[in-house]
């Protein structure tokens, strides 16, 4: 069976606007009632085989494939780390001090993110290779509340 150019790109637009299981189960109707192969998809619709594969037996069975799409991604340093935060915290707290001024809470931290990732390795037994880096450290120390930046001194007024 031949499709023409319009019919193969209005399938294939169909497809596109759906996502998911609804696109799956569309996918497999429309094999069904081409008569398609999964390659003929293939070729017409630019479909990967597996996928179709996988909505035929979808469609076959009832049961409806759940994707883990949040199990994909890269985890955060914490996952891999997991006492990475209370060693951060360890090592900025014996570094910070108040806003100058008093008009803020902030705390800041007079370190940049390469002493920590250094101070990590030297005191807390930490390798390079495992450790994320500085802007990773840098981010994180944000995240906690620390406020990398150099403390403006109390300035005298002028007259």
């Amino acid at each position: 069976m031949e499709l023409s150019p319009e019919v193969c790109a209005f399938i294939r637009q169909t497809a596109d606007a759906l996502s998911g299981a609804p696109r799956r189960c569309f996918m497999a109707r429309a094999v069904e009632q081409l008569r398609l192969s999964q390659r003929q998809a293939q070729r017409y619709f630019g479909w990967a085989r597996d996928t179709v594969r996988k909505a035929q037996h979808e469609a076959r069975s009832g049961i409806t494939c759940q994707d883990a799409t949040s199990c994909r991604g890269r985890k955060p340093a914490e996952f891999h780390l997991p006492r990475l935060l209370d060693d951060l915290r360890a090592i900025a707290q014996d570094h910070c001090q108040t806003d100058p001024t008093f008009r803020t809470t902030r705390l800041y931290c007079r370190l940049t993110a390469a002493e920590v990732r250094r101070q990590l390795i030297e005191r807390k037994g930490y390798t390079a290779d495992e450790l994320p880096s500085v802007q990773t450290i840098g981010g994180k120390l944000n995240a906690l509340g620390f406020r990398l930046r150099k403390v403006a001194k109390c300035r005298p007024q002028k007259n």
